[in-house]
């Protein structure tokens, strides 16, 4: 039988650590194909890159792996890959090791899932992986024992249609693993206003994520918080069915 097909991207570039570590953990399983940005894309949800050409190289070949970086974002690697790159359909699409938490609202500001929806999209089993550390050499060790674990349990088990798993670790030992909801809350204060030298504003991205439920024990970061990984199924259909009866009442 074939080793199955798994295809590699993230948002932190191509020589992040965090990518390496799982393509590593992923050559345990599959064959791997990494298709990665040549540089940082963090924050870049979905987006497509459709104002200038992308481009593509090969910086790996060998047995079992295959590496290429892209001028594109982590949704356009992931474009490149199915329509360019691979033979075949991935059995597997995981992305990361994200360097910083995709917990709750970050879920549609990642590039990290961003490119998972995509794969998802597609019809590909897909994962997304971070840890909750931001530093350039996060340690990841405490967390790939239960990558390993989850990804085998979905390549046994599978996914409804549609639904794709956002997994995020918190730092250090961990005390296992929680299947949560995304938590309610939301960014305040995110931009911090500065004066350049000619006396111009100008503000960098910043911001405080203010819990709306911080005594939930169901959401992915009370998880994080106590210490558990969280795995939260996500969807690709955004219809939020619980308002279309009252909203088709509407004198319309």
């Amino acid at each position: 039988m074939k080793r199955p097909l798994i295809l590699i991207t993230n948002d932190d570039g191509a020589e992040a650590k965090g990518i390496h570590v799982l393509t590593r953990l992923m050559m345990q399983i599959g064959d791997v194909v990494v298709v990665a940005p040549d540089g940082p894309r963090s924050a870049q949800s979905n987006a497509l890159t459709v104002t200038h050409p992308i481009r593509f190289t090969k910086i790996e070949d060998k047995d079992g792996l295959m590496r290429y970086s892209s001028t594109g974002t982590p949704t356009d690697c992931i474009k490149l890959a199915l329509n360019e790159i691979v033979e075949r359909k991935p059995d597997l699409l995981v992305s990361g090791i994200n360097h910083g938490s995709n917990s709750a609202i970050n879920i549609i500001y990642s590039g990290t899932m961003g490119a998972v929806l995509e794969g998802c999209e597609n019809g590909i089993l897909s994962i997304g992986f971070s840890l909750s550390d931001y530093a350039f050499g996060a340690d990841f060790s405490y967390f790939e024992s239960f990558i390993l674990q989850i990804t085998r349990q979905a390549l046994q088990n599978g996914l409804p249609h549609g639904t794709c798993l956002n997994v995020n670790a918190p730092v250090g030992k961990i005390a296992g693993i929680k299947v949560a909801r995304q938590c309610d809350g939301r960014w305040t204060k995110e931009f911090a206003k500065r004066i350049d030298p000619q006396g111009r504003n100008y503000f960098w991205l910043t911001g405080y994520f203010e819990n709306h439920e911080p005594e939930a024990e169901d959401t992915d970061e009370w998880a994080l918080a106590h210490g558990f990984i969280s795995i939260v199924p996500a969807k690709i259909d955004m219809t939020a069915y619980q308002a279309i009866e009252g909203i088709s009442k509407w004198e319309l």
